[in-house]
Formats: structure tokens, sequence, C-alpha cells
């Protein structure tokens, strides 16, 4: 039997070998085949049933001790699924074997095709895990008629497979941050190699305790390697660190520190200056609806009207005018490389914030202070936690996809198996 290519060349095609062409189902023959037409006992779709017949004197495999062995003790019928055969759904009507094992007695065989219990084969299993790479479990489960729960094990057992654990050797700077994981304040927390952009280890919680298993996966010996972790204010991350790498010095990143200022400063001025003119309905209105604008960052705002409206803002405001332009100078602080020029550059700062009046402003300027150990490290170690926000927003994505997730392990696994690192 031959068949055609498109160069008209004439390439022999083994008719008695066809099954073992395809990939076939090896140790085993063809018995019957048949085929039922969708409807037929409410079936969506046309199904393939094929009987696979045990081949006498084809050598087995032990599942207990790999040994090869003919000897057949007994035979179990099995329907097993199989990829879809053209535009029908495939079912395999297997006659297992148990083999007579010498040294174990008789035990299950093993096959390259199908795993010792497993109701589908190993084909059907990693199309399904790489089309899960791509689509949600419903989808995925819609196209080959299996149930979610099937196509969720099939997923995870894939990803705990090909991932494995986490490699931490030579690990010298990491990043963490938190993320919402469900509604309520419920969170998680991420920890990332920035170098190769790769996660690490996905935990709930973001307290002292949650982040503990990740140091003990580490290790005395390599927690001793950790030299630097950026992070946000979060003083369980930072106590945690200290706990088990007393040498890594922790870096604030500039973003939360900007954030932080926003909501503790900015807003708090914002809302008191409003209620100041209360009296002065067009002035107080003007105030009410500036959030936006005075918390984007000013290369951001592209409108005119937008930039017309800020400057008109500041100008009637002194105490907005005073808080926009400290925030707008504060980021500078993280510009430098030098430690003694940033210390000269935050005590320059420290001093206005802490001369301006502005209650909400000097609070922050004083609590700041205890973190400036943190900031300046940033000129030894310029990490940032900006990478982590694009993890982020993949993590809502993933979530989005998958309409939330009732399991934390198969949730932080697709969550690593997104982010493998660049040089994978």
């Amino acid at each position: 039997m031959f068949a055609k290519t498109t160069k008209h060349r004439r390439l022999p095609l083994a008719k008695d070998n066809l099954i073992e062409v395809s990939g076939g189902w090896e140790g085993y023959a063809l018995g019957t085949v048949s085929r039922l037409k969708a409807g037929e006992n409410n079936r969506p779709r046309d199904q393939v049933n094929i009987e696979l017949l045990p081949m006498a004197g084809h050598p087995r495999r032990c599942s207990g001790c790999a040994l090869m062995v003919t000897s057949i003790h007994d035979l179990e019928e099995r329907w097993v699924q199989e990829l879809p055969l053209f535009d029908a759904d495939c079912w395999l009507l297997v006659h297992r074997v148990r083999v007579r094992c010498p040294l174990c007695g008789p035990k299950l065989e093993d096959l390259p095709w199908l795993e010792a219990y497993a109701r589908v084969t190993r084909r059907l299993a990693e199309s399904v895990a790489r089309l899960c790479q791509v689509l949600p479990i419903k989808h995925v489960a819609a196209e080959y008629g299996l149930n979610w729960k099937t196509v969720k094990a099939i997923d995870k057992e894939y990803l705990n497979r090909t991932l494995g654990p986490p490699d931490l050797e030579g690990l010298e700077q990491v990043v963490m941050d938190e993320f919402a994981i469900q509604k309520g304040h419920r969170y998680a927390t991420v920890i990332l190699e920035p170098a190769m952009r790769r996660v690490l280890w996905v935990g709930r919680g973001r307290g002292r305790e949650d982040i503990r298993p990740f140091f003990e996966l580490l290790g005395p010996e390599r927690c001793r390697k950790l030299l630097a972790v950026a992070m946000d204010m979060n003083g369980a991350y930072a106590e945690e660190l200290k706990a088990h790498c007393p040498q890594a010095q922790v870096v604030y990143d500039l973003f939360h520190v900007v954030v932080k200022y926003g909501r503790e400063v900015i807003d708090r001025v914002r809302v008191d200056e409003a209620n100041r003119l209360r009296q002065d309905k067009p002035a107080r209105q003007l105030i009410k609806g500036s959030r936006w604008l005075l918390l984007k960052n000013p290369d951001n705002i592209q409108k005119r009207e937008d930039r017309v409206r800020l400057r008109e803002l500041l100008e009637a405001n002194r105490a907005l005018m005073s808080v926009y332009v400290l925030k707008d100078d504060l980021k500078g602080l993280w510009d430098y490389r030098l430690p003694g020029a940033a210390m000269n550059f935050w005590r320059s700062w420290y001093a206005r914030a802490t001369h301006s009046r502005i209650a909400p402003l000097i609070a922050f300027a004083r609590k700041l202070k205890g973190y400036l150990p943190g900031i300046l490290s940033h000129c030894r170690w310029p990490l940032h936690t900006s990478v982590l926000e694009g993890v982020n927003n993949k993590i809502k994505v993933i979530k989005r996809m998958a309409f939330g997730f009732r399991d934390d392990d198969y949730f932080f696994l697709k969550i690593r198996a997104a982010f493998p690192g660049n040089g994978r």
C-alpha cells in the first residue's frame, strides 16, 4: 500500500503494521470495532469502540519489579477513553493483563500507553494537559467529553510531574509581594527570582507563619547565601526574613511607598480640604473629583483638559500643592546609587515634610523614617517589585479564565507554570 505526497513521491505504508505506525497500543491487537451514532443512548457525538486483545507470547513488564515475563495470570475488562478518532469519540475495551511474576506473584502489567488504574490513555491525558495551558477546564472537558474533575486531576498531575520542586540553588536575590486571592481581604504571597522572572513559591496568607514554609524549604545553608529581598512595607515579611536570613538586606521599593503616600497623605489631605471648603461648593466639588488626578503620574496625564484642571487645582490649594510636589520629590530618592548622597537627599526631604504643618504628611514622614535603612538598601541592591506587578496581572487572568479556584495547590501550580523563567 502506498500514499502519495505533495511532491509525488511514493512512500511505503506498512498495512500489516498500521496500528504500530500510528502509535498503537503496545502488546495488544485489534479485536472487534464498532461505531455508534450520535443520539443512541443519549450520546452527544458519534462513538467508536475498539476492542484490544493481548498478543499471545508478547513479553510483558511487571509493574512491581519491572521484570519481563510472558506468563499471564488472568485478564480483566476495562473501558478506557482514547483520543478522538476523526469526528467521533473513541473508547477502548482493553482486556487488561495481570502477569504471573516469579518475584511478585500476580501483578498488573506496566504499559507505556496506560497508567495502572487510569480511565484515559496517556496520549489523551497529555493532550488534555496541553489544552489546559490555553483554555479553561470547563472548555477542555466539553471538547473531550470528560468530567471537569477528571480534567483538573489530569492537569494537576501533569503540572506536578513536569514542574517538580523549585530549583532554589544559588539564590542571592528574591522579590516577594502579596496578591488578592479571594474577596474579603484574603491574600497569598508570591516569591520570584527577579533575574529570571521565575516564580519560586506561592502560599496562602501574608503573615510570618504563612511565608515560613518558603524559608524552611530553602534550608539553613541556602538561607545564609541570600543577600537581598525586595518587598512592600509589610512588617511580617521583614521580621521573618531577619529570623532566617539575618545577613540579607531588606529593600523597600518605590511603588509601594508611593502607593502608601497616596493613601495616607494625598487622600487624607484631599478629604480634609474638601471638608474645610464645605461652604464653597464649586471649590469643594473640584477637590472631591480630583483623586485620580492627584494620584496619577504626571507623565500619564494625556488629556489637555485634565492637565489644565490639575494645574488650577494646585494653584488654588496650598496644602494639595505641597503634598503633590513632595510626592514627586520623594520618588527621586530611588534614583541615587551612593548611600551618602541618598541620605543627604532624605534629610532635605524630611525637613521640608516635617515643617509643612500638614499633619498627615508629618505623620507619614516620621513613620517612613523607620523604614529608611530598607529604602537606602536600594542604592546597593536596585531591586523593585514592579516585576511582580506584571506577575500579579497574569495571576488575575489565570483566575478569570478559570472563574476562580477552589484548590490552592492547583492554582499555585498554574502560577508557577505561567512563569518558569526567561532562560527556560
